[in-house]
């Protein structure tokens, strides 16, 4: 059983500084951080190591349980760690509570519009603490989604899926162009 070591605030916000920097593969322009995926960050004593000797731990949740780009990022994030000098950097996955995508950031947000992906609309919470508004309806052919080019809200719905399987496929009747949906979940 690992022992929890603990390390100045100011150390935990340079390490999640550094994660802004490790951006997803599938869409290179928003971080690991923006996206929300990062879970947490905590030094825990490595048994194999020795006291004196600790092991970055930053709990990861994918955006589904099958990403196929969870291991490229696992990947990125060892690299940019060790590459501050963090000589042991476990990355674990937790797939419960399930990655929303209410927890993207609002920079990450603006990034995907910026790159020309709708992000997701945002489900606002009812007085219940539960969600207000019906996924299914985010996803049906009548769900307005405004275009990222030319921010029209008349858009159609071509595929339920897009360039990745979390993401859903849109024209603008405006403009013409097709652009991917960031499903929401």
């Amino acid at each position: 059983m690992s022992e929890v070591a603990t390390f100045p605030q100011t150390e935990r916000e340079t390490i999640l500084s550094w994660l802004g920097a490790v951006m997803d593969p599938e869409v290179p322009v928003v971080s690991v951080m923006d996206l929300g995926i990062v879970r947490d960050v905590d030094w825990v004593a490595g048994a194999e190591l020795g006291a004196e000797q600790h092991v970055l731990r930053v709990t990861v949740t994918p955006t589904y349980s099958a990403c196929p780009a969870t291991e490229v990022i696992a990947q990125s994030i060892r690299s940019t760690l060790q590459a501050h000098g963090i000589a042991q950097v476990e990355v674990r996955t937790q797939l419960s509570p399930a990655w929303t995508t209410d927890w993207m950031s609002e920079k990450g947000r603006e990034a995907l519009r910026a790159y020309g992906i709708a992000p997701p609309v945002l489900r606002a919470p009812n007085a219940n603490n539960s969600q207000a508004i019906d996924i299914s309806a985010l996803l049906s052919p009548r769900a307005v989604v405004p275009c990222p080019q030319c921010a029209s809200t008349k858009t159609r719905l071509l595929s339920q899926f897009g360039s990745t399987a979390c993401k859903a496929l849109y024209q603008c009747s405006d403009c013409l162009e097709p652009f991917d949906y960031f499903k929401p979940h």
